[in-house]
């Protein structure tokens, strides 16, 4: 119908269906989104007249960089920081209409919803001067954790998850919407692996515990890079930071850190690895233990059974 669409950032595009004018973007720190069109009615370049006025608005970050009113081309652009500033909303709404009235021409009004997603790298780590992308931490780097105290980074672990060839359940990370564990808690959408705990109500619960399919929510694994990069914060104890204004707990050794990209790097550090005693409030794992409370406030009625409590349970 003569309309052409492109999307595109450096992180590249996950989705774009013109037909129904939505799309699926990643958009990670440092990166701007550019989205072009041209809704001309070439399908009526033989008509003489007025072909239609066009004029486009949006209502949250970003801006419309260029517009052509008389033929219906326009840029529109969004840098990540501003949709972090914006408190990272889940959907762009960039709307036009038009004079032109034609049923068999483009629409005279219309909509493209952009979904953005951030996974991980982006998260804001609380420290004395505000705050910082996780992935920008640096070993001796003051954090702030949740009652205030300012303690350095000992170590950034850095692990990329590959799930080309390990396509499991199990590594699809927990979306938690903003507002979701309470007002402005988080106060942007926030990405961890299911294993992170998170401190609710003096718990420290594993967020694929806290899943409840709306507010919080696996992320298939279609919906994340082939290749994505975690990142864990150690501190000398076993902490409470604030990844983007939530209570997150800090590295704990289970594992211990021999999985990590930089393991060579903390060998070279310390010589040796440690073991970090546990913060002492309860850890819980399983949605099925979650304090009724917790589960009410979550809207948790049935809870949604991770990759690791159906393993547990076949064994």
């Amino acid at each position: 119908m003569g309309a052409t669409i492109s999307v595109h950032s450096p992180g590249g595009l996950d989705s774009f269906d013109a037909e129904f004018q939505r799309g699926t973007i990643d958009l990670s720190v440092g990166e701007t989104l550019v989205f072009t069109g041209d809704l001309t009615h070439t399908d009526f370049t033989s008509l003489s007249g007025d072909l239609g006025l066009y004029t486009f608005t949006e209502s949250g970050p970003g801006s419309f960089t260029s517009t052509a009113a008389n033929s219906g081309a326009f840029t529109f652009e969004m840098t990540q920081a501003e949709w972090v500033a914006a408190g990272s909303p889940d959907t762009l709404n960039l709307t036009w209409n038009s004079d032109f009235v034609n049923t068999f021409a483009f629409p005279s009004s219309g909509l493209f919803q952009l979904s953005v997603t951030c996974f991980l790298a982006g998260t804001q780590i609380t420290t004395p001067e505000g705050e910082r992308a996780v992935e920008t931490l640096e070993i001796g780097d003051l954090i702030r954790t949740a009652d205030g105290t300012a303690v350095p980074v000992k170590w950034l672990g850095r692990q990329t998850v590959r799930t080309l060839m390990t396509a499991s359940p199990k590594l699809e990370p927990v979306r938690i919407a903003k507002d979701a564990l309470g007002p402005n808690v988080p106060h942007a959408d926030l990405t961890v692996t299911g294993d992170h705990g998170m401190i609710v109500d003096g718990h420290i619960i594993n967020a694929a515990a806290l899943v409840n399919g709306t507010t919080i929510r696996f992320l298939s694994l279609e919906a994340v890079e082939v290749d994505f990069v975690v990142y864990h914060v150690e501190t000398e104890e076993h902490d409470v930071i604030l990844a983007n204004g939530a209570p997150a707990e800090t590295f704990i050794d289970y594992l211990g850190r021999r999985n990590f990209d930089n393991h060579d790097e903390y060998l070279a550090l310390y010589g040796a690895e440690r073991i970090i005693p546990e913060l002492p409030q309860p850890r819980i794992s399983a949605a099925r233990h979650l304090p009724a409370h917790i589960a009410q406030r979550l809207g948790i009625e049935t809870p949604i059974v991770s990759w690791d409590e159906m393993q547990s349970a076949a064994s």
